[in-house]
C-alpha cells in the first residue's frame, strides 16, 4: 500500500492526476479488460500448406497459435495498425497439404469460420507431388479441384472476401536439382490460380513476380532458403504485399 501511495504521488506531481484516479489498489488502471467497442468483430483466416503453417502450434498458445510466417506478421501489423477495431485472424495452414487436402478438411477449416476474409495459398505442394511421384494430379485436375473449393466457398460464404496467393519457387534447394521441371509443372498451376481468381471474382497477389524481383535486391537465398519455404525477409515481403492488396481490393476494415 505504502509503493502504491508514493505512485499516486508520483503521478499527481508528473501532471497526469486523472490517470491516477484509475489507479487500484494492485496499481494497475480499474477497466484494463473493458472492450474498446462493441462492433462486429472482423474475421481474417489464412489457409494453406507449410508456408501458412509457418511452424504453428494447433493449441490455444497464443505465443505459437499464428506460427511464425507471414500470416503472424499480417496479423501482428494489422493488430497494431487498428488499435480498438474488433478483429480476429485464424491460421489454418497445414504443412505438407495439397488442395484435395484442403477439401478434405473445408467444412470444419473454413465454412465453419464464417472468416470476412478468407485467404489461400497451396499449389507447390500438388507440384512437390508430381515430382517426387507422390500421389501425383496433373494440372487439369488442380484446376478442377481448386475450382469445387472456392466454388463450395462461394456458395457457402456468399458475402466472404477471397484472397487467392499464387504459389512460387526459386531455384535453390531441390528446385535447384531440376528447375526445368519444377517450372513446367508450377507455371500452369500459375496460370490457373490466376485465372480462377478472375472467375471467382477474388484479389490475386502474384507472388512469383514478386520474389523475382526481390531478387534484383537481394540473393535469392536472402528470400527462400530451399526453393519453396521464406526465409524471414520472404516472409515479410509476402505480408506487405498481402496487406497492400487487401486495403487497395476491399474497404477494410470490411
Amino acid at each position: 500500500m505504502e509503493n502504491n501511495t508514493k505512485r499516486r504521488q508520483f503521478i499527481k506531481q508528473a501532471g497526469l492526476a486523472a490517470i491516477a484516479t484509475m489507479v487500484t489498489a494492485e496499481g494497475f488502471p480499474a477497466d484494463l479488460t473493458k472492450p474498446q467497442n462493441n462492433g462486429k468483430t472482423v474475421t481474417v483466416l489464412f489457409q494453406g500448406d507449410s508456408i501458412t503453417d509457418g511452424g504453428r502450434s494447433f493449441n490455444q498458445d497464443w505465443n505459437h497459435v499464428l506460427g511464425q510466417g507471414y500470416a503472424y506478421l499480417v496479423s501482428s501489423m494489422l493488430w497494431y495498425q487498428y488499435i480498438g477495431h474488433n478483429m480476429m485472424f485464424y491460421n489454418r495452414g497445414i504443412s505438407g497439404n495439397t488442395v484435395l487436402d484442403l477439401q478434405a478438411r473445408w467444412q470444419q477449416d473454413t465454412i465453419d469460420i464464417k472468416p470476412d476474409i478468407l485467404s489461400i495459398m497451396v499449389g507447390v505442394n500438388d507440384v512437390y507431388g508430381v515430382i517426387h511421384n507422390k500421389n501425383p494430379r496433373t494440372a487439369e485436375q488442380f484446376r478442377a479441384d481448386l475450382q469445387a473449393l472456392l466454388k463450395q466457398t462461394k456458395q457457402a460464404l456468399p458475402e466472404t472476401k477471397i484472397v487467392i496467393c499464387e504459389p512460387f519457387i526459386l531455384p535453390l534447394g531441390q528446385v535447384a536439382d531440376a528447375p526445368e521441371r519444377w517450372q513446367n509443372e508450377i507455371a500452369p498451376r500459375q496460370a490457373i490460380v490466376k485465372e480462377l481468381a478472375a472467375q471467382f471474382d477474388t484479389a490475386f497477389i502474384p507472388l512469383q513476380r514478386l520474389f523475382l524481383s526481390a531478387c534484383n535486391k537481394a540473393p535469392a537465398d536472402y528470400w527462400i532458403w530451399d526453393g519453396i519455404h521464406p526465409m524471414p525477409a520472404g516472409h515479410q515481403l509476402i505480408a506487405d504485399e498481402w496487406i497492400k492488396t487487401v486495403k487497395k481490393e476491399f474497404k477494410f476494415p470490411v
